[in-house]
């Protein structure tokens, strides 16, 4: 009868964590409906904030093993890159056979400098060494945050950690660049709730990552910005240039806000690191 007992008692417990549990399930379900974000007074989706991407993509776009630096020797880990899974839809970028082997040989001159050379010296290595604005997209996936200065006025400010660099975007405007800029020209327009960015007049002098992945000065962006929560963007770009790539293709990953305390966009001046290494030798 003890035992009896004891039987009873357990079976009559699980009965009753199984009601309780049950009971529970419904009010933790996460809703389907879509993200809506705030607005700004003009109805649009407020973007306003430091945002960061956790990709690895600018060392490079597609996947990659984590290898050493250009000079391990002097460095170590410390100028090792690390692994990382492609961001590129469908994982290859479709490059041209010509265009494939110039991205190679980018690789393989990405720490190059020389400043006495003959040719345009900022069209060896990767611009980034150099200290150089990144241009788009790459500015948006370099490991450093991003302020987005949004208001209802008929400009959108984007400013960069690296370099200070910095772009507007001019609101349904139809205005064509006037000249190849090392962050082009941006004009924006908002499609539902995406803020939908056109950039074109980039140099051709920058690159997408350090992979040596670049494009000719036919280069042509279009980005979207989607809020999907109040801690995420979703970023995409399509990028289209018909001398390097046999089409266009996309890329995309989400963009993080940065919620510390009294998180703020700090400075990243980088052209006194890079003096020595681009002039030092004329100061002998």
């Amino acid at each position: 009868m003890r035992n009896d007992f004891k039987f009873a008692v357990v079976a009559v417990l699980s009965l009753a964590v199984i009601s309780i549990a049950g009971q529970q399930r419904p009010s933790t379900q996460v809703s389907n409906a879509p993200y809506r974000a705030p607005r700004m007074a003009d109805g649009h989706p407020d973007l306003n904030g430091i945002w960061q991407a956790m990709v690895t993509a600018n060392w490079d776009l597609q996947d990659h093993d984590a290898q050493p630096g250009p000079h391990p020797e002097i460095m170590g880990a410390y100028g090792a890159g690390p692994a990382g899974q492609s961001i590129v839809e469908g994982g290859e970028i479709p490059y041209k056979p010509e265009a494939l082997q110039k991205k190679k040989q980018n690789f393989e001159k990405r720490a190059t400098v020389d400043v006495s050379s003959d040719k345009k010296w900022h069209e060896i290595g990767d611009p980034e060494i150099k200290c150089y604005m990144p241009g788009v997209p790459r500015a948006t996936y370099m490991p450093f945050p991003f302020q987005i200065v949004q208001g209802s006025g008929p400009y959108i400010l984007m400013s960069y950690e690296y370099a200070s660099s910095t772009r507007i975007i001019r609101m349904n405007s139809k205005q064509e660049a006037p000249t190849p800029s090392w962050m082009g020209w941006s004009r924006g327009r908002w499609e539902g709730d995406t803020l939908v960015v056109d950039v074109t007049g980039l140099r051709e002098e920058t690159w997408l990552d350090r992979g040596g992945d670049f494009h000719s000065d036919e280069l042509h962006v279009v980005e979207r910005y989607t809020s999907m929560s109040p801690y995420h963007l979703m970023y995409e770009a399509t990028i289209e240039d018909p001398k390097v790539y046999t089409r266009p293709w996309k890329m995309s990953f989400p963009l993080y806000r940065r919620i510390e305390k009294n998180v703020q966009l700090l400075e990243f001046k980088c052209v006194p690191f890079t003096e020595q290494m681009l002039y030092g030798r004329f100061s002998k």
